[in-house]
């Protein structure tokens, strides 16, 4: 069995852009199975043990759970305090099986061949080296199991009407989150990061998320506005001399600009990767 301590001396480099201000859980939050890891549902079936990496507030974790139950699933996540969103998560949806771990993605603290499928749903972007990752966790993961990984790409995302203002949003957070040492356009590099850590068997698809309800816009827009002037990312981009309270007040107020517009349309694409091991 190797131990952490004794594997690659990669660390976490990268600082998490967003935090865990409500507005950015108020996104995490929302995500499920169903519209962040549906090219991973094939995949599943009772009695797998699963690993969900940067698990957040588990609320895929949760949908995952249930799917492969009874099987043994951990989420794990580099915030202690997010877990206990998780948990109460678990517990509410009543899921026994389920535990909540504190772990690095670089060096995790698992034997090796500890599960059936690894899964990572809007973390490689934010890690400061996503290959060691990868090879991380096709090291816990089974022979004959599945790595599953899915990341938005920034560089990529898309929205009518246009808004000079949010060229502007656009541009400074991949600017704040390069600074941090991340990758925001991580959906278009997923392959080949896979096969850069080792993988030959890898299936890459994209799929999107898309706001054009009432609703929708409002959420999305919503949550970004608050985001831009309330959340650690806001902190960063004034703290790192990207950006000044004012530049961010008004990029905030152009999110609520666009939010009302009735013919706004705005698309999150995702990069999507499914390896064998």
């Amino acid at each position: 069995m190797t131990h952490a301590s004794e594997r690659s001396q990669a660390h976490e480099t990268a600082v998490y852009t967003h935090g865990h201000h409500e507005s950015v859980l108020r996104s995490h939050t929302w995500r499920t199975a169903a519209n962040s890891a549906a090219y991973l549902l094939d995949a599943l079936r009772p009695g797998l043990d699963v690993l969900d990496v940067g698990c957040g507030p588990g609320t895929i974790t949760a949908d995952l759970a249930a799917l492969v139950a009874p099987g043994r699933v951990v989420g794990v996540d580099a915030a202690e305090d997010v877990l206990d969103k998780a948990r109460a998560t678990a517990a509410e949806r009543g899921l026994d099986g389920v535990e909540f771990l504190v772990a690095d993605v670089h060096a995790l603290d698992f034997p090796d061949d500890s599960f059936d499928v690894v899964h990572a749903h809007q973390v490689l972007q934010h890690v400061g080296d996503p290959v060691q990752a990868l090879r991380e966790m096709r090291r816990v993961c089974r022979p004959g199991g599945v790595v599953a990984a899915r990341d938005s790409d920034y560089g990529a995302f898309t929205w009518y009407p246009a808004s000079p203002v949010l060229d502007d949003w656009l541009d400074l957070y991949r600017r704040v989150a390069r600074a941090n040492g991340g990758e925001p356009d991580a959906g278009r590099r997923l392959f080949a990061w896979a096969r850069q850590a080792g993988f030959t068997d890898v299936t890459a698809t994209a799929t999107a998320w898309c706001f054009a309800t009432p609703d929708e816009r409002a959420w999305w827009s919503g949550l970004w506005a608050d985001r831009t002037t309330a959340s650690s990312y806001a902190g960063l981009a004034v703290e790192g001399g990207h950006a000044t309270r004012a530049g961010l007040e008004e990029i905030s107020a152009a999110w609520r600009a666009w939010g009302t517009a009735e013919d706004a349309w705005f698309m999150v694409p995702h990069g999507e990767i499914l390896c064998r091991v």
